[in-house]
């Protein structure tokens, strides 16, 4: 069965938690942490969000984000990690 379709509203601030795969150290040297932060900001650029708290763990990473779009919440997301893994991975 199917999850839920999630109910993304206007002027709301999203908790959200990604991690890296099988749950590796992946974040844990100064330069993946700056390609990661990065592609945060271009992808603020690019979605107009407002970021209020980020916290890179190694192996994991939180946002607090309120996105100008609801439905902008899942790019906002897909966009940092997608233009970041490639760095981090080796």
């Amino acid at each position: 069965m199917a999850r839920p379709k999630r109910n993304f509203q206007s002027g709301f601030c999203y908790h959200i938690t990604t991690r890296c795969n099988n749950r590796e150290f992946r974040l844990t040297r100064l330069e993946c942490r700056e390609v990661f932060l990065y592609a945060i900001k271009k992808a603020q650029e690019k979605y107009q969000f407002k970021l209020y708290a980020l916290c890179i763990m190694s192996n994991h990473v939180h946002y607090l984000l309120e996105p100008k779009q609801p439905e902008d919440l899942p790019k906002i997301i897909h966009f940092a990690i997608r233009n970041s893994q490639f760095a981090i991975r080796n």
